[in-house]
């Protein structure tokens, strides 16, 4: 093999109160003839995903190999035995907590972030005290086109995958939550949209493809699905549709110049408050069949 001696220099730690530690080991192979990288990596135990010897729960994720030659190389002064090192191999590899680096790409974790901004919706309600009514003045015609913020939050998932799941990605973008998910109700968190980026990487001396894939879901406080005030200047009474009208100066039936609120069947709202109608444009889907859920 053409090693003659594994030393190994020291051991350092580095733990900053509040962040993960980080270990370094450094180690020099003494050789007599030039051997791959690949070789002293496994020969040192310091491959990608391998365990520190006194802390388990590290695994080493940055290997560094350096070679030299031994300017002066100690002569060998027994007969038959190996030849003197010429070239010294320092190694220095670093640990740090984590998820085993050293399995498949597309079997590790996937990393999931939450961002959590304003955006602004259609105004419908208001808070008349604690009671929330639709939003109209004090002649019941409904507002429209104000706008009122709320809180959205922005779920974006990193994963790997071995392939890009070009179909799936098309079947599920616009697709809201069928259930409860993420501490959102049925309908208030979409799939904005998936995309992908064809990767290589090197694993202790095997070379991989895969395909790094983010998803972004956007979770809504109100929901997704259309709210629509129901109004309109026609109204339907013993199954005819009718016009609605005023009275105007003199008594007399005119059509109304506002559209009149509705009481979501198509009659009047005797109130004269509309209803607001909930009409959902998204399919859905179960998230957590093709999302799963968060590492606690």
């Amino acid at each position: 093999m053409g090693v003659v001696a594994v030393i190994e220099q020291g051991r350092e730690v580095v733990h900053k109160f509040g962040d993960s530690p980080d270990f370094t080991r450094t180690i020099r192979v003494e050789l007599f003839a030039p051997v791959s990288a690949g070789l002293l990596v496994q020969l040192t135990g310091t491959t990608h995903g391998s365990p520190h010897p006194d802390a388990s729960f590290a695994k080493c994720v940055d290997v560094q190999v350096t070679e030299s030659l031994i300017e002066n190389p100690v002569e060998n002064p027994t007969p038959g035995a190996p030849p003197p090192a010429i070239i010294a191999a320092t190694i220095v590899a670093k640990y740090e907590i984590g998820d085993d680096p050293g399995v498949l790409p597309w079997q590790r974790a996937d990393v999931w972030k939450f961002q959590t901004q304003g955006v602004a919706v259609p105004a419908l309600f208001y808070y008349d005290g604690t009671t929330q009514k639709p939003l109209t003045n004090s002649a019941n015609d409904y507002f429209e086109g104000l706008l009122v913020d709320e809180a959205q939050q922005k779920v974006t998932i990193m994963s790997n995958r071995q392939t890009f799941p070009s179909a799936l990605a098309a079947a599920v973008t616009n697709c809201v939550n069928d259930g409860v998910y993420l501490g959102f109700a049925q309908d208030c968190i979409k799939v904005q949209g998936i995309s992908g980026e064809r990767v290589e990487e090197e694993i202790n001396g095997q070379k991989v493809h895969y395909w790094k894939i983010t998803s972004e879901l956007l979770a809504r406080q109100t929901g997704w699905n259309l709210l629509l005030p129901d109004i309109g200047w026609n109204y339907i009474e013993g199954g005819e549709k009718k016009r609605a009208s005023v009275k105007g100066p003199d008594g007399e039936e005119i059509p109304s110049a506002n559209p009149i609120g509705l009481n979501g069947s198509g009659g009047k709202n005797t109130t004269g408050v509309p209803t607001v109608l909930n009409r959902r444009v998204y399919k859905r889907i179960s998230m957590s069949s093709y999302f799963g859920t968060p590492p606690t």
